[in-house]
């Protein structure tokens, strides 16, 4: 049975993780769930296909899956310590520094002192004191770990009184504990993507990995060895250049630190709020913040400092700058691409060039816009149309995603009509003007006009022209009555007066204009005999 090929984005993943932030290998199968020969395999594709980061725009899936399938691991860095063991610890947590350079610090100052297998045991009997883990040491600015607390905290609808439970959200820099928590209103991609965006702005800085828990919002299939990220959750962490590596299923030691952080956070911000009253979001976050501050600058209990002294010595230093912009907060939707070449979205209708009708695309969709993706390249962007109560059977049409006969269609306004006929003469002038006022719609209008124009091609300008004026002359004011002047050969024959005096024929019932005029009788008694039967009575 052939074995599946992995998805293209996790390749795009791989590349990005190695070229634009030289990850390791191990660390980045860790990343994106693949094994490390797996991950080094398609990086020996991509150098051998001679491909660079950042990948082309117009490179799409099919065409990297050609390119790629045509034809070590960076040692981890030793933990390090020193005879003050308190600053031993705390030099531990820079990059580059080992066990062996404090050490050999340690003996340029005290020849006699103690032999490095010595001086890691006493290190390591030290820690255990301390009732940390040595499993687990985290580098200056390496990594984010994030979840949910387990408490919530009540917001009450003003208007109907109606709790919710606000979630609470907790974020913890691996190397210094400075910690950063927050209430938003659920758990879904808004609100998950939302509080990450706002975690890093008070952090003021972006760590080399974000460690989260296997949850729906950011993971989309929980897998213990290959967990599929959440797309909108993939594509923040490209825009800030930052590696995900969710904790393994049923791990919780692979977020110890978010987890004892939580329980801070459940213990001493949380639990002191409980039968407080509040009505709004931010009046929650205004309430929980203040003691959060105090969280930070609170000296620690068993070695020296506070969280905030080594955010500012340790990881504030190594955590790389916030990008110009900020995340905007995007959600994905796959959709298909109807005959008429538009996407309907919410009651509206989008259109993407006509050559993608009947194809499976990607939809992008923020605040503002409505952007359209196929195999990873963006093939049309529109401004989202949000209220469609008046807008509902419209649609938004750009008209180079027209068929080339469709965009002559649309080329017919009245204007360009008029400007046609006064290429053929002043009677085809009046004769449009004519047909687009008595139409009920104005496509009919222009259909008619059209049509004359394509006589035009049949007969000549010429002959046209005559047939318009005697159609004009006959108020014959349509399309078929000119084409069959002109059929007829009637525009050819002598025009008729514009105002012809009717000719009445003679008779003996006509009285004439004579009669009207006669003198009135001379007496007012005169009688008037009629011709009259009683018989018919």
């Amino acid at each position: 049975m052939t074995k599946k090929r992995v998805n293209m984005r996790k390749i795009r993943e791989v590349l990005r993780l190695k070229f634009d932030h030289h990850l390791s290998d191990r660390d980045i199968g860790r990343s994106v769930r693949l094994g490390r020969t797996t991950v080094q395999n398609y990086v020996k594709r991509a150098l051998s296909a001679g491909l660079t980061w950042p990948l082309t725009p117009e490179l799409d899936d099919v065409q990297l899956e050609t390119l790629l399938f045509r034809q070590g691991a960076v040692p981890p860095m030793d933990t390090a310590a020193e005879p003050d063991w308190s600053l031993i610890d705390r030099e531990l947590r820079r990059k580059g520094v080992t066990r062996f350079l404090l050490w050999e610090e340690y003996r340029v100052q005290q020849p006699n002192g103690l032999k490095y297998a010595t001086f890691n045991a006493h290190y390591r009997v030290w820690k255990s004191t301390t009732g940390l883990s040595m499993r687990q040491v985290h580098r200056a600015g390496e990594k984010l770990f994030v979840d949910y607390a387990g408490l919530t905290l009540a917001i009450t609808d003003p208007r109907t009184g109606v709790v919710h439970p606000g979630q609470v959200f907790v974020a913890t820099l691996g190397a210094s504990d400075y910690t950063y928590v927050e209430v938003t209103r659920t758990q879904n991609s808004d609100d998950w993507l939302s509080s990450h965006v706002r975690a890093l702005a008070f952090f003021g800085g972006v760590p080399e990995m974000i460690v989260p828990d296997n949850l729906k919002t950011g993971v989309t299939h929980p897998s213990r060895y290959e967990p599929e990220l959440n797309r909108a959750y993939a594509e923040f962490a490209e825009h800030y250049g930052v590696a995900i590596i969710p904790a393994r299923v049923r791990k919780p030691k692979d977020k110890a630190l978010v987890e004892v952080h939580v329980q801070i956070a459940e213990r001493h911000l949380l639990a002191p709020l409980r039968d407080q009253v509040y009505f709004s979001v931010s009046a929650a976050n205004e309430a929980l913040w203040g003691p959060l501050r105090e969280l930070n600058l609170r000296p620690f209990q068993k070695r020296p400092g506070s969280r905030f002294e080594l955010f500012t010595d340790l990881d504030q230093p190594a955590l790389r700058p916030l990008p110009v912009q900020p995340f905007e907060i995007a959600s994905w939707k796959r959709t298909t691409v109807g005959l008429d070449y538009h996407i309907e979205l919410a009651g509206h209708h989008y259109s993407v060039p006509y050559r993608h009708a009947k194809t499976s695309v990607d939809l992008r969709l923020t605040p503002n816009l409505v952007e359209v993706f196929l195999n990873s390249v963006r093939i049309a962007v529109h401004h989202r149309v949000l209220d469609v109560s008046s807008t509902q059977a419209r649609q938004t049409t750009i008209r180079e995603h027209m068929p080339p006969h469709h965009q002559r269609v649309g080329e017919w306004t009245p204007q360009r009509l008029r400007t046609r006929a006064s290429e053929i003469g002043p009677g085809a002038v009046q004769l449009v003007e004519a047909l687009l006022s008595a139409s009920r719609h104005p496509e009919q209008g222009q259909r008619s006009c059209q049509g004359l124009f394509k006589l035009a091609q049949a007969y000549g300008a010429e002959r046209l022209e005559a047939a318009c004026c005697r159609a004009l002359s006959i108020q014959a004011l349509s399309y078929r009555s000119v084409e069959s002047i002109l059929k007829h050969h009637l525009d050819e024959q002598p025009r008729l007066p514009e105002n012809p005096a009717p000719r009445v024929a003679d008779h003996a019932n006509v009285r004439g204009p004579a009669y009207y005029r006669q003198e009135p009788a001379e007496s007012p008694t005169a009688t008037v005999e009629h011709d009259f039967d009683p018989t018919l009575n």
